[in-house]
Parts: structure tokens; C-alpha cells; sequence
């Protein structure tokens, strides 16, 4: 192990992201026999396979998975490390790591286009994934900063709120529901609810309210991403809740309705998430501190609520459902 190189830890771990050579290599702008050459020195030198063959596909043994994690962490030192040195010579720019859940991915880049007005020397590198992708690469210190809306309870990190994410449910323009006020969620029970996949934070606020309303759907799909869960409800294939900062493209097109159903919005907290042992560099201290101050009122004017969803009447201890004529 004392006689590994930085290089070959380097082009390991860019080969589990990618789990293919030739997409390892053009990352790396190398060839694919340099790539193959690279891992096979570092098995001779930890006396072990670190890929297999799982029918076409290219997997990690169980050495590989162990050796990927303390890879992960070593090469993120050494970029902590250099970015520290680099303050102490009074450098103005940097690189921040920052891992987002996938809903996010729809206001961030904005919100970076902000930042990078006033901190043209930083770079800012975003990694997507789900929320369990994202404590992995934190844990792994692949990245500085993470942005999800429930924050990892088993991790020893910090978590700071920066914005309400409200979530809405979303239906066909021509919902027969659409434009009606206050409508009971029973009134939806021979709905298709179309929902992210087990584990997704959206997902999980979706069954949170189901719980809360004593409500049981008469159908559930799951469905992979946003936009599939999206083109489902355009296409009236059912109602689904989503974070209303999925939708502006949506909503500026008039391609879905929501719907203003009592106890919606249910209102979930953005987070910037670090760890705890971390040392943010300069850098990643300036982002985080940009998220912090300004990721709420961007949010509020950019992803505006409709005109009176959220606006509960009630009449006689029951919610009132004022149709479309």
C-alpha cells in the first residue's frame, strides 16, 4: 500500500464513478490501455481484484468498494490541503465541491450565476444524486457542501436551514379539480398518485401527508426523476406532489395545475449540509455563507405560490370545494 501513486488512486476512482474504462479515460484525457494499465498496477500492489465482470457490466468487488472509500477520503485531504495553502497565500479563487438532491438542480445553477458575480475566482463543481448518494460522498469528503431537504440523521454533521420548500400537488391543466378552492384531500381517493422512487425525499413527504390525512390512494405508480413523475401529469395519467421549485418551466408554459388542496403547501426546510470534522476552506466558506443569506428570498420571488392555494376556507367544521363552473 506505502508504494500506491496519487495518479492511480485517482484514475480508480474515477473508474467506480464511471464503472466503464473508456468513459474513465476520456474524463482523465487519457486512452482506455493507459486506464486498464493504471488499475492493474494498483491490484498487483494491494494483491487483490478490485473489478469483476458481472455479465457485460463491470462491477467492484468487495475489496474495491473498501479501497474506493479511503481513496475517496485520501485525494479529498489533499484537495483540502491545497486549498488551505492556497488562502494562506492570499489567492482569491478556489474549487468548492457541492452535492445536490436532485430537486435542487432546478434553482442552483441560478443561484450560482449569482454567486459568480461577485466570486469570479471560484470554481463551484456539482455532483446530483439522491439524498443517500449524497451522505456517501460527504462521509467520503468528495465534497464540501451538500444541499438536500432532510438532513442525515446518523451523520455527524452540521445542517442549516436556508429555505421553506414547499411542496404542492400538481395535476393536468384540465383537471376537473383545477381552479377549485379548498378541496378536501378525500376528494382525490380515486386518484393515481404518481410518486418518486422508495427513499426519495419526495417521496417521503408524499407519505407523510398520506398518513396525516388518514388517506389511502387508489393507485400508486413509482416513478424515477422528476420529470418522468412531470410528462406523467401533463399526460393526465394522474396527480403527483412535488417541490414547487421543480415546476417553474411547467407552470410559465401553463402545462400543469395545482391544485389547492387543504394542508397544502406542506412545507419542508432546504439545508446546507457539512461535516462537522470538516474545515471549510475559503471558498467553500464563501458559498456556504452566499447560500445562507440569500437562497430564501431568491426562492420566494423566483417560485411564487398561486393566487390563493394555501388559502383554507371552511364552513361548518368542513373545507369547502368550490368547482370550475
Amino acid at each position: 500500500m506505502l508504494h500506491l501513486t496519487l495518479r492511480q488512486l485517482q484514475v480508480f476512482l474515477e473508474a467506480t464513478r464511471q464503472m466503464n474504462f473508456a468513459r474513465a479515460a476520456g474524463v482523465l484525457h487519457l486512452t482506455q490501455p493507459a486506464v486498464s494499465m493504471q488499475i492493474r498496477q494498483l491490484e498487483s500492489a494491494v494483491g487483490v481484484e478490485l473489478f469483476e465482470r458481472v455479465g457485460r457490466r463491470l462491477a467492484l468487488t468487495e475489496a474495491g468498494r473498501v479501497l474506493r472509500h479511503h481513496a475517496a477520503r485520501v485525494l479529498g485531504e489533499i484537495a483540502d490541503a491545497d486549498q488551505a495553502l492556497q488562502s494562506l497565500k492570499g489567492l482569491h479563487g478556489g474549487l468548492v465541491g457541492v452535492g445536490l438532491v436532485s430537486t435542487a438542480k432546478y434553482f442552483a445553477p441560478r443561484l450560482l450565476a449569482r454567486f459568480a458575480e461577485h466570486h469570479p475566482g471560484i470554481d463551484v463543481r456539482f455532483s446530483v444524486g439522491n439524498r443517500d448518494a449524497l451522505v456517501h460522498l460527504l462521509e467520503d469528503n468528495e465534497i464540501d457542501l451538500a444541499v438536500m431537504g432532510r438532513p442525515p440523521e446518523k451523520l455527524d454533521a452540521i445542517a442549516e436551514p436556508v429555505a421553506d420548500n414547499p411542496h404542492v400537488l400538481v395535476a393536468a391543466r384540465d383537471h376537473p379539480l383545477a381552479g377549485a378552492r379548498s378541496i378536501d384531500m378525500h376528494e382525490l381517493r380515486r386518484e393515481t398518485f404518481l410518486s418518486r422512487e422508495t427513499g426519495s425525499g419526495t417521496q417521503t413527504v408524499m407519505e407523510a401527508m398520506f398518513r396525516q390525512h388518514l388517506f389511502t390512494p387508489a393507485r400508486t405508480i413509482l416513478m424515477g426523476s422528476n420529470e418522468t413523475v412531470k410528462q406523467a401529469v401533463m399526460a393526465g395519467m394522474g396527480v403527483s406532489l412535488l417541490s414547487l421549485h421543480t415546476l417553474a418551466l411547467e407552470r410559465r408554459a401553463d402545462e400543469v395545475a395545482i391544485l389547492d388542496v387543504v394542508g397544502t403547501p406542506v412545507v419542508r426546510t432546504w439545508h446546507v449540509v457539512h461535516m462537522r470534522a470538516k474545515q471549510l476552506a475559503p471558498a467553500a466558506r464563501a458559498f456556504r455563507q452566499f447560500l445562507l443569506e440569500n437562497t430564501s428570498d431568491y426562492l420566494r420571488e423566483a417560485f411564487p405560490l398561486p393566487a390563493g392555494v394555501g388559502a383554507t376556507r371552511k364552513r361548518s367544521g368542513k373545507a369547502v370545494v368550490r368547482r370550475k363552473p
